[in-house]
Parts: structure tokens; sequence; C-alpha cells
């Protein structure tokens, strides 16, 4: 399992300009050390929807890299995403989700099907061009770069942890990053 917090920090740590999607419990970590707020989008308060506003984002502006940061519960909630983002073949969408099987945001309490399902088998099904699944810090953050140079859409899941204990909960509105993020895109348009 990686830590969830070590698995945020390698992508910070690759992210230039991407646009970034971030829900659920890693959007708690991704907000606090995110140093590129303007291209952040972070979805709260509407669960099950990442995956669709980042689709809507890269189809809207193809010449930028989308990541969307999903989590297990959320992803449960919209599985048809998976069959429209293949579908729509978003070369600039990399859709990642972080795999704790369970709902840490309302206790910790398992999701549905937390001991069967594989998210990477389920993408690969859906007809994503490219599906990884990650367990290991070490493999993550060596396959990462290569991750974010390939075409899409592309899938990750990664199984992760929070050994420490987790990001305090809070909520925010996305009203503030979405009117900053649309005014960096139309400037100079």
């Amino acid at each position: 399992m990686i830590p969830c917090l070590d698995a945020v920090k390698a992508l910070i740590a690759l992210r230039k300009d991407q646009i970034v999607v971030p829900t659920m419990t890693p959007n708690r970590y991704w907000t606090k050390l995110s140093t590129n707020k303007d291209m952040d989008l972070p979805i709260f308060g509407g669960m099950g929807k990442a995956s669709s506003v980042a689709l809507g984002l890269a189809m809207a502006q193809p010449g930028k890299q989308v990541i969307c940061i999903d989590g297990d519960g959320s992803l449960l909630m919209n599985l048809g995403s998976l069959v429209t983002i293949a579908g729509m073949k978003p070369k600039n969408l990399v859709h990642i989700v972080f795999d704790d099987r369970a709902y840490h945001t309302t206790g910790g309490q398992p999701v549905p099907g937390a001991d069967v399902y594989n998210f990477k088998v389920m993408a690969e099904g859906a007809g994503y061009k490219n599906s990884y699944q990650f367990d290991n810090l070490e493999d993550w953050v060596s396959e990462l770069p290569k991750i974010l140079k390939q075409q899409g859409p592309t899938f990750v899941s990664l199984q992760i942890h929070y050994p420490d204990g987790g990001p305090e909960f809070f909520m925010a509105s996305t009203r503030e990053p979405a009117k900053r993020m649309r005014e960096v895109l139309t400037k100079g348009k």
C-alpha cells in the first residue's frame, strides 16, 4: 500500500502546467500542497463527478493535459464515466483513482465490493488506452514520468492507505477555483 500523502507528493513534484481536478480525501492533501492553484479545480460536494468534469475540461482544452484525482467510492458512484471517457478518447486525460477500499470521509466504512472489484480491469474493459495499478510507492514514482508523457486516456489505480490517519475533513466551494482557472485559460484568447 502507498501512503496517500506520498502518492500526492510524487504527482506534485512532476506537475507542470496541467489542469488538476482533485476530489474526496486525496483532494485534502492536494489542496494544501499544490503550488499551482490557478490550474486546480477541486470538486467539493460532487461525489462521483470529478471524472466527468475532468473529461469536459480535457475536451475543451485539448492542448492541456488534465489529471483527475478521484476517490474509489466516488468512481463507484459513476462507473459509467469509464465508458464515456474511453469512448471520447481524450489523449490529454490521466484518471488516477486513490483506492483505499473505504469511505474515508464518513468514517472508513468499506465501499461496495471492496474485496472483489478491480478498477484497472474495469478501465481496460471500458477501452482506456493505458491502464495501471500500483501498490508500491517506488513503482509509482518510477513509472509516473512515463505515464504523464503518454497519450491517453490513461487510467491509474493507486492502492493507498493513511498511516498519518488522513487529513482533516474540510469543505470549500469550487466557485472561486473555477473562476480563477477560467480567467487563466481565457487570457490570451
